[in-house]
């Protein structure tokens, strides 16, 4: 129980003072996305190095759940370093183990929101570069 407690602390400490939280300029892209089911909304500024294919930086900004904002700030402080290649792998399972606590089901697609805007926009960028 006490594990739990500490990755709720976590979680609360995240949403109110998240990590990487901001714009970016430059920039390489930026892509917004939302949870229609709760209205969640974030923005995902990412700056790749000159590979195009590592991420040098990336800043996020939005408004959300507790869930959601967190997560962003989780996955935020992990992307620096990833290949786009590495992202695009990353599956639920990631976004549910950076949170470190069992969500419940509706609450899910907050955890995973984060994830899959930098996924849809690492999607966008490639398809824009063809």
């Amino acid at each position: 129980m006490q594990g739990s407690a500490m990755y709720r602390e976590l979680i609360l400490d995240h949403y109110r003072s998240p990590r990487k939280w901001g714009r970016l300029s430059p920039l390489t892209f930026s892509h917004t996305g939302e949870n229609s089911s709760c209205g969640d909304e974030l923005t995902f500024d990412v700056e790749l190095k000159e590979d195009d294919e590592t991420i040098e930086e990336v800043a996020f900004t939005g408004e959300g759940c507790a869930i959601s904002i967190a997560s962003a700030s989780l996955l935020a402080e992990e992307l620096p370093g990833m290949t786009l290649s590495e992202v695009r792998a990353l599956d639920r399972e990631d976004a549910l183990d950076l949170l470190g606590i069992e969500v419940t089901p509706m609450r899910v697609p907050c955890a995973v929101l984060a994830e899959k805007v930098v996924q849809d926009g690492i999607e966008g960028y490639e398809r824009d570069r063809e």
